[in-house]
C-alpha cells in the first residue's frame, strides 16, 4: 500500500494535525467554493442570494446522501489498511464507488424533475429588491443538478486516500477545482470578457464545471495507485457482504445529515414569516460559521482514519489518547471561534452583505450561534470516533434527536423573543449535543474497551 501512511504508530498529536490539516484545508475548499459563489452573487443583491440559499437546502439533502458510501469508505478502508489487507481494500473502493454512483444518478433526476416545486416550498415570491429569487432558484438548482454526479463522486474519490492516512492529495485535486471555480465565477455571472451575463445560473456552471475537473483527476490517479482499477469488468464486481458493511456504517450519519436538512427547510419556513432577507442572512451567516463546523470536520475525518486504522490494528488503548488529544485540541479552536464571531459579527457579515436590514439580522445570528461553537466542536470530532470504530448510529440517533427539538424550540422561543428565538433555539441544540456525545463515547469506551490489554480485541 504505498499510499498508506500508518496512524497506528508514532506521536498521536503530530499524526492527527498531519492527517487533518489537508483535511481541513480540503474542507475549506468545499466551503470556499460556496463563498466565492456568495461573494460574487451577494454584490447582485439579496434576493440573488436568497434564491442560491433556498437551493442549497436540496443541494445540501444531495450532499447528505454522499455520507453513505464516503463514510463507509472511510471506514472500511482505514480498518483495511490497519489490517494490511489489500483485497479487503480494493473489494470495499470498488463498492463504495458503485454506490455512490447510483444514488448521484438518483438524486440528479428527482432534483432536476422537482426543481420547482422544491424551491417554491419556502414561497419566496418573484420580487426582492427587484429581483425574482423563485425563478433564479429553480434555474440554479435544475444547473446544479447534472453535475451532482461529480459532487458524490470526488468525497469518495477523498475518503478512500483520507482512510490509507494520504490526505494531502485529496487536498491537492480539490484545490484545484476551486482555482477553476473562482476563475470562472465573475466571467459566467457578470459576462466579463466574451462570456454571457448568467448571474447565478454562471456560479451553478462554474461550480458543476470545477467538480468535473476534480473527478478526472482522481480518476487518472485511481489507475496510477492501483492496478486493478484498470480491469473495470473485474474490478467493479458488487459484494453483497462489502455493500452491506459500507451501508451499515454510512448509512446512519447519511440519515442524520438527511434529517439535519430536512429540519433547516422547516425552521426556513419559520424564519420566512420575517421575509426572505433573514433566509439571505442565515446562508451567509452559515457559511461564515462553517469556519468552526469545517474545522472539526477535517478532524472528525482524521480521527476517524485514526481509530479505524489503530481497531484494524488492535491497538485499544491508543484510540483513547487519540480521543482525548482530539478533545483538547478541538475545544481550544471551538473557543476561538466562538470569540470571533461574539465579538468581531458586524465586520465578518458585512463581507458578504451590506445592505442595511440584512446587517440587522445577521448580527445577532453571528452573536447566539458564537456561543455554541466550543461543543459544536467537540460533537463533530467525537462523531469521528464513534464512525472509526465502526459505531456511527450512536452519533446519528443522538444528532437526530436534538436537532427535533430544534423545532418546537423554534417556535415557542420566537412567540417571545422574535426571530432571535430561532437563532437561540439552534444554538441551544448544538450545546446539547456536543455534551451528550462526548459523554456518551467515554462512558461506551471505558466499559468495553477501557480493561483490554495492548493488541487485544472484543468482537
Amino acid at each position: 500500500m504505498n499510499n498508506r501512511v500508518d496512524l497506528t504508530q508514532g506521536n498521536i498529536a503530530v499524526q492527527l494535525t498531519k492527517v487533518s490539516i489537508p483535511i481541513m484545508m480540503t474542507m475549506f475548499i468545499q466551503m470556499a467554493y460556496n463563498l466565492t459563489d456568495m461573494i460574487w452573487i451577494g454584490s447582485i443583491g439579496s434576493g440573488a442570494v436568497a434564491a442560491v440559499g433556498t437551493a442549497g437546502f436540496f443541494t445540501w439533502v444531495s450532499n447528505a446522501m454522499t455520507f453513505m458510501p464516503k463514510v463507509g469508505l472511510e471506514v472500511t478502508v482505514a480498518q483495511a489498511t490497519g489490517k494490511n489487507d489489500q483485497n479487503e481494500l480494493k473489494v470495499f473502493m470498488a463498492n463504495g464507488l458503485m454506490l455512490s454512483l447510483f444514488i448521484s444518478i438518483l438524486f440528479s433526476i428527482v432534483i432536476f424533475l422537482m426543481a420547482k416545486p422544491f424551491i417554491s416550498f419556502f414561497n419566496l415570491g418573484d420580487n426582492v429588491n427587484n429581483y425574482n429569487p423563485t425563478a433564479a432558484g429553480i434555474s440554479y438548482l435544475k444547473i446544479i443538478s447534472t453535475g451532482l454526479i461529480f459532487s458524490f463522486l470526488n468525497p469518495c474519490f477523498s475518503a478512500i486516500y483520507n482512510g490509507m492516512g494520504n490526505s494531502k492529495l485529496p487536498f491537492y485535486y480539490n484545490s484545484v477545482g476551486l482555482i477553476i471555480n473562482a476563475a470562472l465565477d465573475p466571467l459566467l455571472i457578470f459576462g466579463i470578457w466574451f462570456f454571457p451575463k448568467m448571474g447565478v445560473n454562471g456560479a451553478a456552471i462554474a461550480t458543476v464545471f470545477a467538480q468535473f475537473a476534480v473527478t478526472l483527476l482522481f480518476v487518472f490517479r485511481l489507475k496510477k495507485d492501483f492496478d486493478y482499477v484498470r480491469k473495470l469488468n473485474e474490478f467493479l464486481k458488487l459484494s453483497k457482504y462489502h455493500l452491506l458493511r459500507i451501508l451499515k456504517i454510512g448509512t446512519p450519519p447519511a440519515l442524520q445529515s438527511v434529517f439535519f436538512a430536512s429540519i433547516a427547510m422547516i425552521i426556513a419556513r419559520i424564519i420566512v414569516q420575517w421575509g426572505p432577507i433573514p433566509i439571505a442572512a442565515q446562508k451567509v451567516g452559515t457559511q461564515i460559521e462553517s469556519l468552526s463546523w469545517m474545522t472539526a470536520g477535517g478532524f472528525s475525518t482524521a480521527l476517524s482514519a485514526f481509530v479505524g486504522q489503530n481497531y484494524g490494528a488492535g491497538e485499544i488503548k491508543r484510540i483513547w489518547k487519540g480521543f482525548v488529544t482530539a478533545m483538547y485540541i478541538m475545544g481550544g479552536i471551538g473557543l476561538f471561534v466562538s470569540l470571533l464571531l461574539v465579538i468581531f459579527p458586524g465586520p465578518l457579515f458585512k463581507i458578504f452583505i451590506r445592505e442595511a436590514d440584512a446587517v440587522a439580522v445577521g448580527i445577532p445570528y453571528l452573536k447566539i450561534l458564537g456561543y455554541s461553537q466550543f461543543f459544536m466542536c467537540l460533537e463533530i470530532a467525537t462523531g469521528g470516533a464513534f464512525n472509526g470504530l465502526g459505531k456511527s448510529l450512536t452519533p446519528s440517533i443522538i444528532g437526530v434527536s436534538l436537532n427535533i427539538i430544534r423545532i418546537p424550540a423554534a417556535l415557542f422561543l420566537s412567540s417571545f423573543m422574535g426571530l432571535n428565538g430561532v437563532w437561540w433555539a439552534i444554538s441551544g441544540s448544538s450545546m446539547l449535543k456536543g455534551i451528550a456525545l462526548v459523554t456518551w463515547f467515554t462512558y461506551y469506551y471505558k466499559k468495553r474497551y477501557c480493561h483490554l490489554e495492548h493488541n487485544t480485541l472484543e468482537v
